[in-house]
C-alpha cells in the first residue's frame, strides 16, 4: 500500500458490515481523495514553483558574482528574476504568498549584501529565517503542538480536530514536525559556518545546493509518516453534515 491510500481503503476499526460511523476518525467516509492529499503536502510549502522561486535567484547571484565579482550587478539581477517569477505566478492565477516570501527575502537580503559590501550577507536574511523556522519547528513539537498539523489541517479538511480526536494523527504530525526542524536544522549548521570563515562563493553554492534536496527530504518524510497516519477526520463535512440535519429538523412538519 502506497501514499495516502491507506485513507480511502484501510480501516481495521470499521464494523464488520462495511459501514462506517460518521465519528470514526479513520472511517473511509471521512477521507480526503488519496491524489488532493499527496498534492495538499507539497502545495502547502510551496510545491515546484515554490522551489524555483527559493532556489533560483541565489543560483543566479552566486554565478554573476562568481563571473563578475559585482554584488550590485548580481543583487539586481536576483531580485528582478524574483519579481519576474512574482509576476509569472500572477498570470497564472497562482497563490503569491511563496512568491512574496522569495520577493521580500531576494530583496533583503540584496540591500543587505549592496550596503555592506559583503556578497555573503546576500544570502544571511534566508539563513537566519531557515534557522528560525528550524527552532519553531522543534519547539512546537516539544509542546505538542506540531506545526506540520498546524499548515495541513486546514488543507485537509480536519483542521485541528488531530489534537483531540485522532491521536494516531498527532503522533504523524509530530514526526514530521521533529524531521523538518532537525533537516534545517543540521542545514543551518552547514552553512553558518561558511558564512564565518569561508567566501562569498563557496557560500552561494553550498546553499543552492542545500536548496532543493532537503526541501524534498522533508517533504518525503511528512508524506511516509502520514501515509501510516490514521485518515483525517473531515470536520467540514461533519458541520455541513449537521446543519443539514438541523435544516431538516426546523422543516420537518410539527416542528
Amino acid at each position: 500500500m502506497t501514499s495516502f491510500e491507506k485513507t480511502t481503503t484501510s480501516n481495521e476499526d470499521q464494523p464488520a458490515d462495511g459501514a462506517t460511523a460518521p465519528s470514526d476518525p479513520r472511517g473511509a467516509a471521512n477521507a480526503p481523495d488519496k491524489a488532493a492529499a499527496e498534492k495538499a503536502i507539497l502545495e502547502a510549502f510551496g510545491g515546484f514553483w515554490g522551489m524555483v522561486d527559493t532556489t533560483v535567484p541565489g543560483l543566479v547571484f552566486v554565478l554573476i558574482y562568481t563571473i563578475k565579482r559585482d554584488i550590485h550587478l548580481a543583487a539586481i539581477v536576483a531580485l528582478g528574476l524574483t519579481v519576474v517569477l512574482a509576476l509569472a505566478r500572477l498570470a497564472r492565477k497562482e497563490t503569491l504568498k511563496h512568491a512574496f516570501s522569495g520577493v521580500f527575502g531576494v530583496a533583503f537580503g540584496a540591500v543587505f549584501a549592496m550596503m555592506s559590501g559583503d556578497a555573503k550577507n546576500f544570502y544571511l536574511p534566508g539563513m537566519l529565517y531557515t534557522l528560525g523556522l528550524a527552532v519553531v519547528y522543534i519547539l512546537s513539537a516539544v509542546f505538542r503542538f506540531p506545526l506540520i498539523g498546524v499548515l495541513l489541517g486546514p488543507i485537509l479538511r480536519e483542521n485541528l480536530s488531530w489534537r483531540t480526536r485522532n491521536p494516531g494523527r498527532l503522533k504523524a504530525y509530530t514526526k514530521s514536525t521533529w524531521a523538518w526542524g532537525i533537516i534545517l536544522l543540521a542545514k543551518s549548521a552547514i552553512l553558518f559556518p561558511l558564512y564565518w570563515w569561508g567566501d562569498a562563493t563557496q557560500l552561494g553554492w553550498v546553499k543552492v545546493a542545500l536548496g532543493i534536496p532537503p526541501f524534498l527530504l522533508c517533504v518525503y518524510l511528512t508524506w511516509i509518516f502520514l501515509a501510516k497516519a490514521p485518515a483525517p477526520i473531515d470536520v467540514i463535512a461533519e458541520m455541513e453534515a449537521k446543519e443539514k440535519a438541523e435544516e431538516a429538523k426546523a422543516d420537518a412538519p410539527g416542528m
